[in-house]
C-alpha cells in the first residue's frame, strides 16, 4: 500500500491533480485499474494535506452477468459513496447498430454518461485508471496509426461539461497494478464484451513486450520522452510545496 500511494501521490503532486475541497468521482468499470485507483484515492484522502472527498461511479453497460455487489461491499468498507448508473450501451452497439468496430462509440457513450453522472453527484473532477503502460501505448498508437505525436494529458479540463479529468495512476506500471489488485483481493468484475482484448492497443502492448526483450527499459525511455518533448500538459512540477 505504501508503494502504491507513493506512485499516486507523486503523480498528484507533479500535475496538481487535487485541490482543497475537491469532490472526485472515480470511474469504476470493475477492472483491476479502476478498483486499484479507487482504493488508492480512498486511502490517500486520510493524510493528503489538501482535503478531498471520493465517490465511485459505475456505468452498468447492459451485461447481466456483471455482478457489482462485491464492488459495493468494497466501497462500504472504504467509506466511499457508490453510484451505479444503468445504461443500454451494449444493446445499442451490438444489438441495434451491429457495430463492426465498437470500441470508439462505446468509449464516447461511456464518457458522456460518466461525466453527466459525476456532475449530478456534485463531482467536478473525474479520476480515470490510466496507468504508466497506458500512457506509452497511447503514444505509440497515435504515432503508428494516426501519424501524430500525441497522448492524453495527465489533467484535462473539458470546457463543454466543466469536468476536469485526472489520471493519478500514470506513474504506476501495469504489473504493479495487477500485483496490487491480487494482493489486496480486489473484487475484479469480468468484462464479457466480445471486443475486450481484441484491439489495436493489445497489438501495441504485445509489440512493446517483444521489443523490451532486446531493449530493456524501452517503456521508461518512451515515457521520459513524452515528458521531455514536451507534449502539452506533460511537464511535471517537481517543486510543489505542501499547503501551510
Amino acid at each position: 500500500m505504501q508503494k502504491m500511494l507513493s506512485y499516486v501521490r507523486r503523480a498528484v503532486d507533479h500535475y496538481h491533480m487535487i485541490e482543497e475541497g475537491d469532490r472526485i468521482a472515480v470511474g469504476v468499470s470493475g477492472g483491476k485499474d479502476s478498483l486499484t485507483l479507487l482504493v488508492a484515492l480512498a486511502k490517500l484522502r486520510a493524510f493528503y494535506p489538501r482535503k478531498f472527498e471520493v465517490a465511485a461511479i459505475t456505468l452498468e453497460t447492459g451485461y447481466e452477468e456483471m455482478d457489482f455487489a462485491p464492488v459495493q461491499a468494497l466501497c462500504d468498507r472504504l467509506g466511499v459513496e457508490y453510484i451505479r448508473i444503468p445504461t443500454q450501451i451494449k444493446q445499442i452497439i451490438f444489438d441495434i447498430r451491429h457495430e463492426e468496430n465498437p470500441c470508439a462509440l462505446c468509449a464516447k457513450m461511456r464518457r458522456g454518461a460518466l461525466h453527466e453522472a459525476a456532475l449530478a453527484a456534485g463531482c467536478k473532477k473525474v479520476a480515470l485508471g490510466h496507468h504508466f503502460d497506458d500512457v506509452v501505448e497511447t503514444y505509440m498508437l497515435s504515432l503508428f496509426y494516426e501519424g501524430r505525436i500525441s497522448c492524453f494529458q495527465p489533467v484535462t479540463f473539458l470546457d463543454r461539461s466543466g469536468v476536469t479529468l485526472i489520471r493519478p495512476l500514470l506513474y504506476t506500471p501495469e504489473y504493479y497494478v495487477r500485483s496490487f489488485a491480487a494482493r489486496h483481493e480486489l473484487p475484479v468484475v469480468f468484462n464479457p464484451c466480445p471486443a475486450d482484448g481484441n484491439t489495436k492497443r493489445q497489438e501495441v502492448k504485445e509489440l512493446l513486450k517483444s521489443l523490451e526483450t532486446t531493449m530493456p527499459g524501452l517503456r521508461d525511455r518512451i515515457f521520459g520522452a513524452i515528458q521531455r518533448y514536451p507534449l502539452k500538459g506533460w511537464q511535471p512540477d517537481r517543486t510543489r510545496k505542501r499547503p501551510k
